[in-house]
């Protein structure tokens, strides 16, 4: 679990859901925040999967 969390790539994608959480508290709620939350999620799954091919990568190495 420490993998995921202290990784570069999931800090990004924390500190991105929380400000998508506050665009989705201020901002109306229309098409253009549908975008904002697909793009976090996509982000969200990039970020997961390099944090999964790196711990692969090290885990063939050793």
């Amino acid at each position: 679990m420490r993998k995921y969390i202290f990784n570069g790539p999931m800090i990004g994608v924390i500190l991105g859901g929380w400000s998508t959480l506050q665009a989705t508290r201020n901002r109306p709620r229309d098409w253009r925040l549908a975008l904002v939350w697909l793009g976090w999620a996509l982000s969200a799954v990039a970020a997961i999967d390099a944090v999964v091919e790196d711990a692969r990568a090290r885990k063939i190495k050793a």
